[in-house]
């Protein structure tokens, strides 16, 4: 039997009432994976009730899940090297149809636009001072303060589209326009709080972990120093550890992006999504690569 052939035939069967035939014919379906896809949308179109159709919903989502688990897998155990692929895997969670390329060319729209107005003997603060200004200036980014909870600020194409964003959404696209243009601006994971810092590794002995200053992607790119995080720490009664001043890996980003999504989703009693992002979180919770 022919892949074809099967899946018109497992398909036929979706709708049957015996719980144990409906069993094998979906794991069947979710092993042929994305193939399946297209042909199930298309019976769903002419499903003649609403049982059949949230079963073939059922299954679609249960293959792109798969699929998002073995790309996020994939990232993480290939070096996790590019923070943006990773934060794509993660939107497509909720957003499966993404279109990653659009999200790319937008970003490559907000760097040629910094790129043009950058020039070779600006200081580290004037090139941030540009940065700030084309991003919330020319371009309208700000923070999401009035639905901060929302899980959308943590869904890069639902930021891109509504310029509102959460602490570490905004610095990611911020700190992946700076590196794009060779602006060496890190994400720096700093409890209940995400900001970013600009390094400068010749200075690592006169500047603790080499960052020169930070940045709140927040606050409109608002520049402050090291003894502002101390203070910070000293608000929340933390110890002043080493992970909360210098840059974190891309894997510490995308975990806390994930664990933003699963609080939000608690929020609003979404257990299921909870209990999927929950599975995502696993993969990168092994030791950092």
């Amino acid at each position: 039997m022919n892949n074809s052939t099967e899946i018109y035939a497992l398909v036929k069967l979706l709708d049957d009432p015996d719980p144990e035939i409906f069993e094998h014919v979906e794991k069947r379906l979710v092993e042929h994976g994305n193939e399946v896809i297209e042909y199930l949308e298309n019976v769903w179109e002419t499903a003649p009730d609403a049982t059949l159709q949230q079963r073939i919903e059922n299954v679609v989502h249960q293959i792109q899940f798969n699929t998002v688990r073995e790309d996020l897998n994939l990232w993480y155990q290939s070096g996790a090297f590019d923070l943006l692929k990773g934060a794509l895997i993660v939107n497509r969670y909720q957003f499966p149809d993404l279109d990653e390329q659009k999200i790319i060319n937008q970003i490559e729209e907000i760097k040629r636009e910094i790129w043009l107005n950058l020039q070779y003997e600006m200081s580290s603060i004037e090139k941030v001072k540009l940065i700030n200004h084309i991003f919330y200036n020319v371009y309208g980014f700000r923070g999401n303060t009035t639905n901060h909870t929302d899980p959308q600020n943590s869904y890069l194409n639902q930021v891109l589209e509504s310029k509102k964003g959460n602490q570490i959404s905004l610095a990611l696209i911020y700190s992946t326009l700076a590196q794009k243009l060779d602006i060496p601006i890190y994400g720096v994971n700093l409890p209940q709080h995400f900001i970013l810092g600009y390094l400068d590794e010749s200075k690592r002995e006169e500047h603790d972990f080499g960052v020169l200053f930070y940045i709140n992607a927040f606050n409109k790119g608002a520049i402050f120093g090291k003894h502002d995080v101390d203070q910070f720490l000293r608000q929340l009664q933390l110890e002043p550890l080493p992970g909360f001043y210098a840059p974190c890996s891309n894997v510490e980003i995308i975990r806390r992006i994930i664990r933003n999504l699963i609080s939000s989703y608690e929020n609003l009693g979404a257990t299921e999504k909870v209990a999927e992002l929950k599975e995502l979180q696993n993969i990168l919770n092994n030791t950092d690569l």
